[in-house]
Order: C-alpha cells, then sequence, then structure tokens
C-alpha cells in the first residue's frame, strides 16, 4: 500500500527517532517491565509504522465492508443499520423461574434470548435420575419434557424472538422440543429464528461434556445441519466454539485455529452426506470469547473473517457470499473474572465487550460481575446489560465501520494472528491426511488438542504467579476488605418440583405411543436415516430428554477419554 521510497524514509526516520528521541528516554527513565505481551503471550512492538504492513493489499488482504474477504465485517453498514444482537445468558431453577428472568431481561431492553440449561439436562439425565441429585437447576434451567419448554417461553412470540440454546450433547433433543413447541403453537417452522451450540467436536476438545463417542456424536451434528436446512431456514443448528477452548486455558491464536477447524470439520461432513456448500453453509455461525487484551482481540475476530472467507472459497469453493461471512457470537471471558474484589469485573467485561464490538460481533453477552463466585443475580446481570448499551448508545464506537482498521498496529497483529492460526489449521489438516475433519478426530483421539491448550494455560498460569502477568486484587493491588456482594442462591426445593411435574408428565403420557416414538428413533439410527424428524415426534408424545440419550448410549456406547502421549 506503501512506497518503496516513502517506507525506505520511514524506516530513516525510524532509526533517527530511536536513536535521538527515544533512547535517551529509556537510559534515564527506562520502561515499566521488560517484555510487553498480550495475555495469549504474544510479543507487542513498541511502535508500529506503515513499514510493519507493507506487504498488505488492500483489495485482496482487507477490501470493504460487506465485501471479501470481509476483514472489515460482513455488512457493508454494520452497527450504523442496527446494533448487535444484545443476548444475555440467562437461566437457574425451574421453567417458570427461568421464564420470569427472560421477561425481566426483554423489559430492560434485551434483544435476544439465551438460555442455560443445568448439568443433567446438558448430559442428557432426567431430573429423576440418581446421578442429578443435587444438580438439578443448579447451573442452569432443568428441561426434561416439552412441557418444560412450554413452560420456559410462555408468553414469549416464537416468531419475534432469537433464541440461543447452549447446549450440546443433548442439542437434537432440545432443537426438537423447540420445534414441537412452535407445531403445537402453529408457529410455521420457517419462521423460527435462533441458535443451536451443538459442537460436539468443541466438546472432546474442551469442555469435556459427552454421552457418546466422537463418530456418531458428528452424525447427529450433521442430522441437526440437514434438518434445519429443509425445516428451519432461520435457525443456525450449529454455533461452532472457541469460548469453550479458550475458557480451558489456550491463547488466541490457538482458540481461533481450533475452532476454525472444528467449523471445516463439520462442512466437510456435511459435504459427505451429500449437501451442497451453498446451501448449509449459509446456516453455520461462530461463537468466540473476548479477553483483556483489546487489539489482540479485535485482530482474532478481523483475521477470522478473513481465513474463513478464504478457505471456504479456496477449498470447499462456495460461491454464494453468505457462505463464506463468518458470522459470530461473543462473550466475554468467565476465566478472567475475579472472586476477589469482583466489581474490579464490571471493568474487565466493558473492555471485552469493546473489543467484540471494534471487531464486528453480530450478538454479544457481558458476564456479570459475580459470576466467579455464583449464578448471576439480577442486579448484576442489569449492570452487564447496561454496560452493552453504553457502549452501543453513548462511547461511538458503533458509529464507525471497522474503526480500527488501518491501525499499523491492530493490521500486523491481524496479520501475524492469520498466519499462526493457518499454520495450526494446516498441522491438523495433514493428521487427517488432507481432511480436515479426520484431522480433528484423529487429534482428539491422540490427545494432540489436550496437550497444546494443557501447555498454554500452564505457561499463562506461570506468568501469573511469577508476578509476570497483572491480576488486579489478586497478585497485585490485593485488599482484606471483604468485597462479597450478595449472591443468587438456588433453592433446594427445585428438585422436588421439577421431579414432581417430571412424575405428572410421565403418568399423563401414553406409555405405547412413547415406546412406539423410542422404537421409531432406534430404526432410524440403525438405517443411518436422519433422526431429527425421529426425535421431534418422540417429544411430541412425551418421550423424556433422558430416554431419548439413554437409547443413543445403548446403540453407539459410551467415551472414555484417552490422552496420548506426545
Amino acid at each position: 500500500m506503501y512506497d518503496e521510497e516513502d517506507l525506505e524514509a520511514i524506516r530513516e526516520g525510524k532509526e533517527r527517532w530511536a536513536e535521538e528521541t527515544l533512547d535517551p528516554v529509556l537510559e534515564h527513565h527506562g520502561e515499566r517491565k521488560e517484555n510487553f505481551a498480550t495475555v495469549s503471550n504474544l510479543d507487542v512492538d513498541r511502535l508500529y509504522t506503515p513499514d510493519d504492513v507493507a506487504d498488505i493489499d488492500y483489495d485482496e488482504d482487507l477490501g470493504f465492508p460487506g465485501e471479501e474477504p470481509y476483514t472489515r465485517g460482513v455488512y457493508p453498514t454494520m452497527y450504523r443499520g442496527r446494533t448487535w444482537t444484545m443476548r444475555q445468558f440467562a437461566g437457574f431453577g425451574t421453567a417458570e423461574e427461568t421464564n420470569e428472568r427472560f421477561h425481566y431481561l426483554v423489559d430492560e431492553g434485551q434483544t435476544g434470548l439465551s438460555t442455560a440449561f443445568d448439568m443433567p439436562t446438558l448430559m442428557g439425565i432426567d431430573s429423576d435420575d440418581a446421578m442429578a441429585d443435587g444438580e438439578v437447576g443448579k447451573e442452569g434451567v432443568a428441561v426434561d419434557t416439552l412441557r418444560d419448554m412450554e413452560i420456559l417461553f410462555d408468553g414469549i412470540d416464537l416468531e419475534e424472538v432469537s433464541t440461543s440454546f447452549t447446549i450440546n450433547p443433548s442439542a437434537p433433543v432440545v432443537f426438537a422440543m423447540y420445534v414441537a413447541l412452535a407445531d403445537e403453537r402453529g408457529v410455521p417452522r420457517e419462521k423460527l429464528r435462533g441458535t443451536m451450540q451443538n459442537d460436539m467436536l468443541k466438546e472432546f476438545i474442551a469442555q469435556k461434556e459427552w454421552v457418546i463417542p466422537p463418530d456418531p456424536s458428528l452424525d447427529l451434528v450433521t442430522d441437526t445441519i440437514e434438518f434445519a436446512v429443509a425445516e428451519t431456514p432461520k435457525i443456525k443448528p450449529v454455533s461452532i466454539s472457541g469460548y469453550h477452548i479458550r475458557e480451558a486455558g489456550s491463547t488466541a491464536i490457538q482458540e481461533l485455529a481450533f475452532t476454525l477447524a472444528d467449523g471445516f470439520a463439520y462442512v466437510e461432513d456435511a459435504l459427505d452426506r451429500g449437501l451442497d456448500i451453498d446451501e448449509f453453509a449459509p446456516q453455520l455461525s461462530f461463537f468466540f470469547n473476548s479477553h483483556n487484551s483489546l487489539f489482540e482481540e479485535v485482530a482474532k475476530f478481523r483475521a477470522a473473517r478473513r481465513i474463513y472467507a478464504n478457505v471456504m472459497d479456496e477449498w470447499y469453493d462456495a460461491e454464494d457470499p453468505k457462505s463464506k461471512q463468518l458470522k459470530f457470537h461473543t462473550q466475554t471471558a468467565g476465566q478472567s473474572l475475579t472472586a476477589q474484589q469482583p466489581l474490579n469485573n464490571v471493568a474487565r467485561v466493558t473492555v471485552q465487550a469493546l473489543a467484540g464490538v471494534l471487531g464486528g460481533t453480530q450478538s454479544l453477552h457481558t458476564n456479570s460481575y459475580d459470576e466467579a463466585l455464583a449464578l448471576p443475580s439480577e442486579k448484576a446481570v442489569r449492570v452487564a446489560l447496561r454496560t452493552q448499551q453504553i457502549i452501543a448508545e453513548e462511547s461511538g464506537a458503533a458509529d464507525i465501520v471497522d474503526p480500527l482498521g488501518g491501525s499499523f498496529a491492530v493490521e500486523s497483529l491481524t496479520d501475524e494472528t492469520e498466519e499462526k492460526a493457518m499454520a495450526y489449521i494446516e498441522e491438523i489438516r495433514e493428521m487427517g491426511d488432507g481432511s480436515v475433519r479426520d484431522g480433528v478426530l484423529a487429534g482428539i483421539e491422540q490427545g494432540y488438542f489436550h496437550r497444546e491448550i494443557q501447555d498454554a494455560s500452564f505457561e499463562y498460569q506461570e506468568r501469573v504467579e511469577t508476578g509476570e502477568e497483572t491480576v488486579v486484587g489478586v497478585n497485585a493491588y490485593e485488599s482484606d476488605e471483604d468485597t462479597k456482594p450478595e449472591m443468587l442462591h438456588v433453592d433446594d426445593e427445585v428438585q422436588e418440583r421439577q421431579r414432581d411435574r417430571l412424575a405428572e408428565v410421565k403418568d399423563e403420557r401414553d406409555d405405547a405411543a412413547v415406546e412406539d416414538a423410542l422404537e421409531t428413533l432406534g430404526e432410524a439410527v440403525e438405517s443411518g436415516d436422519n433422526t431429527m424428524p425421529a426425535i421431534v415426534e418422540a417429544v411430541k408424545v412425551g418421550t423424556t430428554m433422558g430416554e431419548i440419550m439413554e437409547l443413543f448410549e445403548r446403540r453407539h456406547g459410551s467415551y472414555r477419554e484417552t490422552v496420548g502421549v506426545a
């Protein structure tokens, strides 16, 4: 982008500046630390100039918003048209309690719902199972049957609201319940809007929640993709999630690389199923973490769009522009929140949310300041939502498309992030002999991802313990004052109420119809047919989450992780 004579003049000017202006200051005052790096320990230079971005081709590498390679954003107007979806995570106790929180958030100005489920639901276990004891409603809402879904969305217009479901092993069942609810209300399936997380590859890599082995888990994800293309075109059936990879301790570059690799694995599996790339790719979405290093995060988001556009074009022959547009949800970094001086988390979340906005996210969840201690209180949730609203309405950050585009530092970091992430993706592809999908599956079995993340996590913690990495209120600026806020408490009676409702459903349902529905589902599993239609019919007759997931486990077996040695 720059004339070589101009660049040479800048290089000479930088050398002169260093000798005449910088060196005397360094000699007398020094700098506040020896090494400057991002949270991911990526070195950052003192000063960036046009020389650092001399190799950028504006048309090829940046372009304009809404045009390939989408580095500067997937829409031409971005937030000048409308702001990102403000989607606060909510869910605790019974469906009634979470429904009340949903209505509260909508009344406070939230523009999309996001549902958190309790651990038994996440693992496909009914609330009356012995393994669910003590966990019902504690980390999210308990959902066992369609009855719970009916109560959860009571008074919510399914045609108007966009709903995200953070669930993975049992995601096909929750998806089926949402579709069944729409059928029950007479809402056309094609009008349903929302996102299923449903990213099982990420589970085996980082979050470690599964019911059946990786291969059949991948088949189920592809079932939901195929079903969504045909039945629910406005629902994104999988949200390929780097969030949990980052929460497990990865670097920003690992988060980006492993997430995109998972996404390409789903693409390849859907192509093998016989789906057309431009038929299903527009319905894929992504989910990233936003951490404390503002410029690193912005660079990560920009690099993500560029990598995705290029790979979808060059490797998978996508033609529809929507197939090449990486659209993503962002959540601020739960891992960064501290139990010490929890109000400091408001500042952390603000920086992280700003990074998501400056990086061009399509929707955003801001963590509550008390989440390192308990489920968020109503007061803390309101502050988290107001943080987004202040950024949107008062900061001016939403008024300029890609406002950090052209920054020598950000463009240089974007290039470096892209290069390092692509090196990981190519390595994974080689592990699969040219298939990213096979490489991801091999990496899971060999413990490759586990080792990479574990090493990064250990290095970060070591920097914190030595003081090289400052965490305010933890290893610096500490306080003996009790700063613990009032916390949300989920009553133990929740479990009893939920089990009573489940018993009532089981008592009222037609057991023969349930048996027939499960038999039909079993036949679909055995024949290799898409299982989603059978799951939808099963939940309509009162089949429980646990009964459906137990069938899958009987047919496919369970899974035990084996971590290979490097």
